[in-house]
């Protein structure tokens, strides 16, 4: 009762065994073998190649100066120019002298101008000044200048305001005769008999019967399962979805030409 030992070595099913008291050895864990780079070798190498390559101070071979070529004192001042007198522009353009004391100043010139009479008469003939137009756009009424806000339409009445542009003219002119030797290469090749033009009723009945193709095959995708779900299913939908779009790319391709030719060389 209270002598039994409470971890005394018990067996795998609950019973107690004396050969629970004897140390097991633990064997270690056996570790994979450490990662070690194929390019570690080389790497190494290289390391070591380049790495007293810069230990020197400055460049590693450069040819030292002999001890009588030392730098002598004051040999990195900047050089200054020769000094030379300095000579005024207008050193030979004299100013009046100045008067003596025994000389007397003009006195008593009197100008019979009436000085009134010329202001009112400029004032007269004078322009007005006009205000330079400003906006204000704040509460406070601060003003801003109206040329510069963008509000005065000043580029529609420039006085090339609305013509083409000559640059355009000039794409213009380069398409008209792009499409002119053109059109003078396909009457070469009608004369010669190389492409045949197709009529107006070969048109419409080709692109009738194009229409009608895709209504039948429309028709037909739409009886389609909507799971996909084997292979076969779905390699049939993405076929009939291909031949659709090459109809509607047909068809889009003879409602945007009116004139269409064709060749027996393909």
């Amino acid at each position: 009762s209270s002598g039994i030992n409470a971890e005394w070595p018990l067996r795998p099913g609950g019973e107690e065994s004396i050969y629970n008291l004897l140390p097991s050895v633990r064997e270690p864990e056996a570790k994979n073998p450490r990662y070690r780079s194929v390019f570690h070798g080389a790497v190494k190498g290289e390391l070591q190649q380049h790495k007293t390559a810069s230990k020197t101070m400055g460049p590693a071979k450069v040819p030292l100066n002999q001890p009588k070529d030392f730098m002598p004192k004051r040999t990195k001042e900047p050089v200054l120019p020769d000094k030379k007198q300095f000579l005024r522009p207008n050193a030979d353009q004299k100013r009046p002298s100045v008067p003596k004391r025994d000389e007397k100043p003009v006195m008593g010139l009197k100008s019979d101008k009436n000085f009134l009479h010329t202001n009112a008469v400029e004032n007269i003939m004078s322009v007005a000044k006009k205000p330079q137009p400003k906006y204000v756009d704040t509460p406070g009424g601060t003003t801003n200048n109206l040329q510069d806000s963008g509000l005065v339409p000043k580029y529609i009445k420039k006085d090339n305001y609305g013509t083409v542009p000559k640059y355009l003219e000039a794409r213009k002119k380069a398409m008209a005769e792009h499409q002119a030797s053109y059109e003078e290469y396909i009457q070469q090749r009608l004369e010669k008999g190389a492409l045949n033009q197709i009529s107006a009723a070969e048109r419409q009945q080709t692109l009738d019967g194009l229409k009608k193709n895709w209504e039948e095959l429309h028709l037909q995708y739409q009886g389609l399962s909507v799971v996909t779900d084997t292979a076969p299913k779905k390699a049939r939908k993405e076929r009939m979805e291909a031949e659709m779009k090459q109809l509607e790319k047909d068809i889009d391709t003879i409602e945007k030409h009116k004139i269409i030719y064709v060749t027996d060389n393909f």
